[in-house]
């Protein structure tokens, strides 16, 4: 049974069991809640764990007033892994998720899969066919597939589905309303999304941050009030920036910010660390306020690195051995 904490105006309770959890939430919706397994706090009114109708024997409530009504599929989730993660997904009947071709790992069979033009954002909204178009000519110009697989259950009772990363990193869950709707993120960083969340593009305003500022002119856009997974190289850091504040970030190694923090770059300095520092010709500059998230292992400089390690012209580089082309004629790796 997970324990609960609650914070209002910067105080915080708990912990308390499931039962105390729904009776606090109910008692007062306006604030934040945590438990394990959750990456962030999130809004009490939003989180589905809280409702009246979770505690047993509790008679049916209806869900904490909100201000707007929730547009998108409110899911649970579970994260497994620490290098090589996925998510898992539980949906209940009629909900939906939203995922990246080829991301999927396991399905309940009572969860049917369906190839959708775009985002499926246009759908759960009730849009048309040019709704529909335009979201796929935003992820064309992304550079991602005019198709995204829709997952939904079809069935009786609770089912479940999970996505897992492409390489190793780290998968962050994000609610979108917790961050005024909108998270910027690089355009291969996102994962699966609850059904309604829009996936569009973000264009850079200045030509030089667009040419050299690590990620390109188009970034994506991720829009709504759901929960939505991207997914990191290596470890995530997260940094919340005051006003004014800022920080240079290898320009490789930024995922995602919220709307409000200014990207931009810089230059490193001298040609000579420009040169031979090995940290390219130009920083990223994160001004706040906002959120910004960092990883550690971007998997341009993953690739690079295996890519350097390749064989050339058939031969071998001799890593990892302190006998160099002898030391691979001896394991076995190289033939005379």
């Amino acid at each position: 049974m997970h324990q609960w904490f609650f914070s209002y105006d910067g105080q915080q309770t708990g912990p308390l069991d499931q039962n105390a959890a729904v009776a606090q939430a109910i008692k007062n919706p306006n604030g934040h809640c945590w438990r394990q397994g959750f990456a962030e706090w999130q809004a009490i009114a939003s989180c589905a764990e809280l409702r009246a109708e979770t505690a047993p024997g509790a008679m049916t409530a209806p869900p904490p007033p909100s201000q707007h009504q929730q547009r998108s599929d409110v899911i649970d989730y579970k994260i497994f892994g620490e290098d090589m993660q996925f998510v898992e997904i539980e949906l209940d009947p009629g909900e939906s998720t939203v995922a990246e071709a080829g991301s999927l790992m396991y399905k309940d069979s009572a969860i049917s899969m369906e190839t959708v033009f775009g985002d499926g954002s246009a759908a759960s909204s009730g849009g048309g066919f040019m709704d529909k178009l335009v979201g796929a000519g935003k992820r064309l110009i992304t550079g991602e597939s005019l198709f995204t697989t829709m997952f939904s259950h079809t069935g009786q009772g609770k089912a479940k589905v999970a996505f897992a990363a492409p390489y190793p990193g780290t998968i962050v869950p994000m609610t979108l309303s917790n961050y005024g709707g909108k998270i910027i993120c690089q355009k291969d960083a996102f994962l699966c999304a609850a059904r309604g969340v829009s996936i569009g593009i973000f264009f850079q305003k200045k030509v030089m941050t667009a040419l050299f500022g690590g990620e390109g002119f188009i970034m994506q856009k991720l829009e709504g009030d759901g929960m939505v997974f991207i997914h990191a190289g290596g470890t995530i850091v997260e940094r919340e920036l005051k006003a004014g504040e800022r920080l240079d970030v290898d320009t490789g190694c930024v995922v995602a910010m919220t709307s409000s923090v200014n990207f931009d770059i810089k230059s490193v300095g001298s040609v000579k660390s420009a040169l031979f520092g090995g940290e390219g010709v130009f920083l990223a500059t994160l001004t706040g306020p906002g959120k910004i998230w960092i990883q550690s292992l971007p998997f341009s400089r993953l690739a690079g690195r295996m890519y350097s390690a390749m064989p050339k012209q058939g031969g071998s580089r001799d890593e990892g051995s302190i006998l160099g082309g002898l030391g691979g004629i001896i394991s076995g790796d190289r033939n005379f």
